[in-house]
């Protein structure tokens, strides 16, 4: 018999029921952009050139993709959550001789994950109590949307640490209240910095991990740009580094999370790593044997290869260093802006409204960049990224000189 309850054909139907904190997700910057640009006609005699998107675009170093095209008889097996031996040992290995690490367990304190924004969003699921009254996440601002967006979906409050440049764009950590780390369980950490491209220092890190045994929150350190700099001789403080130097043994309710994607001009490859604190691992592990995250042999087989090897890093490194060698200087005598101590971008000062200037200049030079106002939320009375935007120097130098060349005489005619 029909059950009598059941509406007839054609009958309106309720709307699905979703989960209500998809109401609470701000759109994603580059959804914004392209709604803001649509009605734009970019200047039809120049040929578009996009540096709004931090996507590499060197090539792929040939050991990855021959890599690649001999793991293919790993699509015949379902992948293990938690990775093989040879991964986790390579990325092990690597760590301890990037960062100078006296001791990480491969077994206990690492863990492949499928990029780190992936794991970035999922470790908030993992680690965070939404029944605990104010439940709170803590990150820097302007800030890589995922961190806010993970909060949100947790169940979790957001608090905001604006990066000014009066204070070099350092977030003033210790200027959160106490009320508020009362309630953080987690903090979010970018080092070297999206968008500004600043590394944090030592003394920022004692400060952050003081904070952490007070509160008892966890930190995740976001490092994805941290193989993008340019003097081989003073790399990137890592988060781990920074926690062996001041001798906190077993980098208690610290995780960080690296990613070939940068370093290894592989983004479509999705592979990162997460490692720090034992027990936080075992716990993620957990949460992804659930989530369905496992890498695919073929990439797992592909990444081993990547970490393995330091010479296609350094390539990447000098390309990039040729880079903003020579732009740096041109871009900043009209729209200032440093040098950053790493990373890919320039985070650069705009002399109108940023939103606006990235409409003016897509308009009249097909030139495309971020409005830094995009990355911020308004916060302690002011949006932080509002008057930079973002430019990414990721094509070859070619096609960045030119684009650079036409900002400069986008902003002279303003």
């Amino acid at each position: 018999m029909r059950n009598s309850n059941l509406q007839p054909s054609g009958a309106p139907q309720d709307a699905p029921r979703v989960n209500p904190r998809l109401d609470r997700l701000h759109a994603y910057p580059f959804e914004r952009l392209r709604k803001a640009l649509a009605p734009l006609t970019p200047n039809p005699d120049l040929r578009p050139i996009n540096l709004g998107i931090g996507e590499p675009k060197h090539p792929t170093p040939a050991l990855v993709i021959d890599a690649l095209h001999a793991a293919t008889s790993g699509l015949a097996n379902y992948p293990m959550t938690v990775g093989p031996v040879e991964l986790r040992a390579a990325i092990a290995r690597w760590l301890r001789q990037r960062h100078k690490l006296s001791t990480l367990d491969e077994k206990e304190q690492v863990l492949p994950v499928l990029g780190s924004r992936e794991a970035l969003f999922a470790f908030a699921q993992t680690v965070i109590d939404p029944s605990r009254v104010g439940a709170t996440v803590v990150m820097p601002n302007p800030f890589y949307q995922i961190y806010e967006g993970a909060a949100l979906l947790a169940g979790a409050e957001t608090y905001c640490v604006n990066s000014l440049p009066d204070h070099g764009f350092v977030p003033q950590w210790g200027d959160v209240p106490d009320n508020v780390l009362a309630r953080t369980q987690l903090m979010y950490v970018c080092s070297p910095e999206n968008p500004t491209g600043r590394v944090a220092t030592l003394d920022e890190w004692r400060t952050l991990f003081e904070l952490s045994d007070r509160h008892g929150f966890v930190i995740a350190s976001d490092e994805c740009y941290s193989e993008v700099y340019f003097d081989e001789a003073t790399p990137p403080l890592g988060a781990l580094a920074a926690a062996q130097i001041l001798g906190r043994e077993g980098y208690p309710r610290l995780l960080t999370f690296g990613s070939l994607s940068k370093r290894s001009n592989v983004p479509g490859m999705r592979s990162g790593y997460v490692a720090g604190d034992a027990s936080l691992v075992k716990a993620f592990l957990l949460y992804r044997t659930y989530h369905g995250s496992a890498m695919s042999p073929m990439v797992a087989q592909a990444s081993t290869a990547a970490w393995n090897d330091e010479e296609h890093v350094r390539a990447n490194r000098r390309q990039y260093a040729a880079k903003f060698r020579t732009l740096q200087p041109k871009l900043a005598a009209v729209l200032p802006c440093d040098m950053p101590d790493a990373a890919f971008y320039l985070w650069a000062r705009t002399p109108i409204d940023d939103a606006a200037f990235a409409a003016t200049l897509y308009q009249q030079q097909a030139v495309t960049v971020m409005p830094g106002s995009f990355f911020g939320r308004e916060a302690h009375g002011i949006n932080p990224g509002a008057g930079y935007v973002r430019i990414a120097l990721v094509a070859s130098i070619e096609e960045c000189t030119e684009a650079v060349e036409r900002i400069v005489r986008c902003v002279r005619a303003l």
